[in-house]
């Protein structure tokens, strides 16, 4: 199978009441996002969602600007073009980290769906179901996030992360508090501020999240804090992760993982390069006994990819998904296969779910 066009729809829908609407409509948040299609000269195609940053039709150039580097290219080329794409974007591209990873899933699901197997076996299956956990958006209250945490453990999930409103640190654990005392003890908590503090400040933070037996500190500080991270892991009992936002996995992993910077990495399908770029950091982190933990790629056709990853690595405990869970539940036809708090990838070939091109249609504001 050769490489014949990269399409690129720069998209956006509009979220109202809990459900997307289309272009066009007023109100409720805005979703940019773009779908790159891959197409072979044998006529086959596969389609992805991608990250659009600040802008989706800005994003679409940049992406279209890599056609040149696929037409004529063998679609099992991945490593090769791994590496070429990494040559190209060094000698003046300096794309941004979520522009190679839709590409590179397309050239993983074509020839999944060619050999007749879901993405997870084609990749070597560790397991065939995953523990989902909801992440919140930023709140304001400490009311805001025990209603959420309450309704998410309600709805089954195994677990609740919170990115606290960071106003105040007091503030925040006071949050964090409250969310504790209306879950109760054994339910699994999580939290992730988002790179807002100074050493000082997290090291205060994540021992006041020991005291309330939460599972993992999340990003206290930016992922290039590095010397900053390590004294902090060193300090801490529970758990530090981070490396969501490190451009060039695996290769700026190598050093943190190798030193203890954090506990736990991070990858995802989007922002790591890639199904090859999260598989070359999960299998960094196996080889020191580290567990890489799939980061939300935001747009559900994209965590189905994410899931698929759970479910093809043993070294990453869940598949994580942005709340209100709602909110993000479009792009695919019958939505995420998740039962109880448990995703379940799907046994039909590739990505095993078809996208919704009829959102896409309508939802597409130009086409490249």
């Amino acid at each position: 199978m050769r490489l014949k066009g990269l399409h690129i729809r720069a998209c956006a829908a509009v979220n109202t009441t809990g459900d997307v609407g289309l272009k066009g409509q007023a109100g409720g948040a805005r979703h940019e996002f773009l779908v790159y299609t891959l197409t072979t000269e044998c006529g086959r195609s596969a389609s992805m969602f991608g990250f659009a940053g600040a802008s989706a039709l800005g994003s679409a150039y940049l992406a279209k600007s890599l056609e040149p580097l696929l037409v004529g290219r063998n679609v099992h080329e991945r490593e090769a073009l791994w590496h070429d794409f990494r040559k190209r974007d060094r000698l003046w591209g300096h794309l941004p980290i979520y522009t190679w990873g839709p590409i590179d899933t397309c050239l993983w699901l074509l020839a999944a769906e060619a050999a007749e197997l879901p993405l997870f076996r084609y990749i070597g299956a560790a397991r065939d179901a995953v523990p989902v956990y909801a992440s919140s958006m930023f709140l304001h209250e400490a009311e805001d996030y025990v209603a959420e945490a309450l309704s998410i453990r309600e709805a089954g999930f195994a677990a609740y992360k919170l990115h606290p409103p960071g106003r105040d640190i007091a503030h925040d654990i006071e949050i964090h508090k409250a969310v504790r005392d209306a879950v109760g003890p054994d339910f699994t908590l999580m939290s992730d501020p988002v790179a807002t503090m100074t050493l000082p400040e997290a090291l205060a933070y994540g021992r006041a999240l020991e005291g309330l037996d939460y599972t993992w500190f999340e990003e206290p500080m930016g992922d290039e804090c590095i010397p900053a991270l390590r004294e902090l892991t060193r300090q801490l009992d529970i758990p530090v992760v981070g490396t969501e936002v490190l451009a060039k996995h695996p290769y700026s992993l190598a050093d943190v993982v190798a030193r203890n910077v954090v506990d736990v990495i991070r990858a995802d399908v989007s922002w790591s390069g890639g199904v090859t770029g999260v598989l070359k950091s999960a299998h960094l982190a196996e080889a020191f006994a580290m567990n890489c933990e799939i980061h939300t790629a935001i747009f559900h056709p994209l965590e189905l990819v994410n899931l698929h990853l759970c479910a093809a690595v043993r070294n990453c405990t869940y598949l994580e998904l942005l709340a209100p869970v709602s909110d993000f539940a479009f792009g695919l036809k019958g939505g995420l296969p998740i039962e109880n708090g448990i995703a379940t990838p799907p046994e039909e070939p590739g990505l095993g779910q078809d996208l919704d091109w009829d959102l896409i249609d309508n939802s597409t504001q130009e086409s490249l």
